[in-house]
C-alpha cells in the first residue's frame, strides 16, 4: 500500500481527480445561475456529492492514514499494528468515497437525461 501511495500520485490522476472537482464547482455555479431549467437540482446535487463525498472525504481521511504508513518501517513489529488500523478505517472511508462518487454519477447522468428529455 505504502508503493500504491506513492505511485498514484502523478499528473494524469491529479489531473482527472482535481479536474472533475474544478468542473463540479463550475457546474455548481451553473447549476445556481439556471435553476429554474430542469436538471439543474440534480447539477447541484451531484457536484456537492462529489466534492464532499470524494474530494473532502479524501484529504481529510484518508490522505492523513496514507501519510501515517507512509511513515512506518514495514520490517517494524509497531507497522503490523498501524497496518491493522488503517485497512479498517481507510475501507471505510473508502466506500463512503465508492458510493458518493456513485451517487453523484448518478445524479449528473440524471441531469443530463432530464436536459435533454426538457
Amino acid at each position: 500500500m505504502q508503493s500504491i501511495n506513492t505511485v498514484v500520485i502523478n499528473p494524469l490522476f491529479l489531473t482527472v481527480f482535481l479536474g472533475t472537482a474544478a468542473a463540479c464547482l463550475l457546474l455548481i455555479v451553473s447549476s445556481l445561475l439556471r435553476w429554474h431549467e430542469p436538471g439543474a437540482a440534480y447539477l447541484l446535487v451531484g457536484s456537492l456529492l462529489y466534492l464532499a463525498g470524494t474530494i473532502l472525504v479524501t484529504i481529510i481521511c484518508n490522505v492523513p492514514r496514507n501519510d501515517a504508513l507512509a511513515a512506518v518501517d514495514p520490517s517494524t513489529a509497531d507497522a503490523a499494528r498501524l497496518w491493522a488500523d488503517y485497512i479498517t478505517s481507510w475501507t471505510a472511508w473508502n466506500h463512503v468515497r465508492t458510493a458518493a462518487a456513485l451517487a453523484a454519477a448518478a445524479a449528473l447522468t440524471i441531469a443530463l437525461c432530464v436536459k435533454t428529455d426538457g
